[in-house]
């Protein structure tokens, strides 16, 4: 090999012109027909150097994967956010690892949108083609086509259930093939990728030197299994030569199909050009997905960096399995399946409870503390509002440390939020004004005139709810709670029950009166016929109980609340 500074001085002219490279940058002939060049360290807009975006400053930081730590949010256009998301490889059931992810990033967006008043311009690509669905739609003798829109549908069907906000817009990759096509001609006008002799169409990684590697580094990268004329081991496929019983589209090189990383970079491309604000998906997808997706785009629209923040979410373990959770391993469990046991609100709290960028560990005892959090949460709600009804006799409240408790926990929300999204301090700081709430709600037995606070109660109630509902848990629950009946007919038996209840726990401690002979400053006692009365009232507490419907006695008034029946074969909390 020689060095190129000097004998190929108008060529290296010509690439400096092209590619903006520094005086220094040094070319090396390696064949007759390939040169590569190593930028200087002092080249700008070249190389794996993160440069921190020009445009509108949100104020928030978020943990960035192409700089490993986090940075200011910089968005290009004040107000809105273009967000690109990795959608699923529609060949089969989706399982609760898919979910975690698309929960995690539903609940950023709902944040940046309701508490930060930005606009996030969501795109998903749905992948229906692929080695993955030809396979499945072989082994059940049914077309790729009919595969993909089946397992969509329910991919679609399961996020709302789990109430994940569509994105704007769905795109297919089948849907998209032109835009591919024109595309991968694009990447080899600019001389970063080449067709074979067999119709298969590679980027040339060597073509763009040490700018590969921003997410994983290049050292990471192994040969993907492919046509003996790469150039490179490290050279993936954009597009694939057709093969006996595949699906395949007509281009400039022969018939054939999208590689996989392809997709994401036309489809994105196509919506939102040469510059995107933030790409989501699993940390799974970081290398090689991501990795490609970043080197097709900068190869095609010529530029030093394409997306600004790339943000991953951690895997979902199964409690004491080092592997994620994953349909190859056979270790995973469907949506389908954990929504016929749990709620969509306990999964949430469940992500909720842990940042969305770390590892979360999947077992009955961590879906049961969180399950423990709501209980806690609609406890609280329950007794504020007897207090508030003046059902439920306290001490007095200490209004004005509650008030400073509130717009602690206002601020410290938002704090958390602003960093990195930060969820588990968001619902500690609830937890804690919960917590502060519940000290105040102490029931006495006997009514000592004391000043009443409602207002208060109020005003935390509703900051709850409010931030419970941007993180997309329905503290309300209408859906779930009234699932017998959404008429409501429910409740007004319960009610008319426990008042009638009430009205005979009421008699059945009334006192009787002093008997003749005894002294009257003799303490006063139920009447022992009404004994069986207070006996039965108690039987049907514990029997509704049973049944979801929980009676709470204080002192002579009593409240009640409705609750989801605990699944079979679980205990109560």
């Amino acid at each position: 090999m020689w060095p190129c500074t000097t004998i190929f001085r108008p060529l290296l002219l010509k690439l400096r012109s092209r590619y903006a490279f520094s005086k220094d940058t040094q070319l090396t002939l390696v064949s007759p027909s390939k040169l590569i060049f190593r930028p200087s360290a002092s080249c700008t807009g070249v190389g794996k150097k993160w440069t921190r975006p020009t445009g509108y400053d949100t104020g928030l930081k978020t943990y960035n994967s192409l700089t490993k730590q986090k940075e200011p949010l910089v968005l290009a256009q004040e107000g809105i956010a273009t967000w690109y998301s990795c959608g699923p490889t529609v060949y089969d059931h989706a399982h609760l690892g898919h979910a975690c992810s698309y929960v995690r990033f539903d609940i950023i967006q709902r944040v940046l949108s309701r508490v930060f008043g930005i606009n996030v311009i969501h795109v998903m690509v749905i992948t229906d083609i692929d080695d993955k669905i030809i396979r499945r739609a072989l082994e059940k003798s049914i077309s790729p086509t009919v595969l993909a829109r089946m397992y969509e549908e329910e991919f679609k069907n399961h996020m709302l259930a789990l109430k994940v906000r569509p994105p704007a817009v769905y795109l297919r990759v089948t849907e998209n093939i032109p835009q591919i096509v024109a595309f991968i001609e694009g990447i080899i006008r600019n001389e970063h990728a080449y067709a074979t002799k067999q119709g298969d169409v590679y980027f040339d990684i060597g073509s763009i030197g040490d700018r590969y590697g921003k997410l994983m580094g290049a050292g990471d990268a192994a040969g993907e299994p492919g046509d003996t004329e790469k150039r490179d081991s490290r050279d993936f496929a954009l597009w694939k030569a057709s093969k006996p019983q595949e699906p395949s589209w007509e281009s400039p090189w022969g018939k054939g199909r999208p590689g996989w990383h392809i997709e994401c970079s036309t489809i994105a491309s196509s919506v939102f050009g040469s510059q995107l604000d933030i790409h989501s998906g699993g940390v799974d997808l970081a290398f090689p997905h991501h990795e490609n997706e970043i080197a097709q785009c900068e190869a095609y629209h010529q530029c030093g960096q394409w997306g600004n923040y790339f943000l991953h979410s951690g895997h979902l373990h199964l409690k004491g399995s080092a592997e994620k959770m994953s349909k190859s391993l056979n270790n995973y469990i469907t949506i389908k399946d954990f929504l016929e046991s749990y709620s969509a609100n306990e999964f949430r709290m469940f992500c909720l409870l842990t940042k969305y960028r770390s590892a979360i560990d999947y077992s009955d005892a961590s879906l049961n503390e969180a399950r423990s959090s709501l209980a806690t949460i609609t406890a609280f709600t329950h007794d504020a509002q007897a207090y508030m009804r003046g059902q439920l006799q306290c001490q007095a409240v200490q209004e004005g440390a509650l008030w400073e408790r509130l717009a602690e926990t206002k601020a410290n929300v938002v704090r958390a939020l602003a960093d990195d999204f930060d969820t588990p301090r968001v619902v500690n700081a609830i937890m804690s004004l919960v917590y502060q709430g519940n000290r105040h709600l102490q029931p006495i037995t006997k009514p000592d005139r004391s000043p009443r606070s409602p207002a208060v109660f109020g005003a935390i109630l509703a900051y709850i709810r409010e931030v419970f509902e941007v993180l997309g848990v329905d503290l309300l629950d209408r859906k779930e709670a009234h699932s017998v009946d959404s008429s409501g007919t429910l409740e007004n038996v319960v009610e008319q029950l426990a008042r009638f209840r009430s009205d005979v726990r009421a008699f059945a401690l009334s006192m009787e009166d002093t008997p003749p002979g005894e002294p009257a400053h003799a303490s006063p006692r139920p009447c022992s016929e009404k004994l069986p009365l207070l006996k039965a009232c108690d039987t049907l507490r514990k029997d509704l109980a049973s049944l979801g419907v929980h009676i709470r006695d204080r002192g002579p008034n009593s409240t009640w609340e409705i609750s989801q029946k605990m699944p079979a074969g679980q205990d109560k909390e």
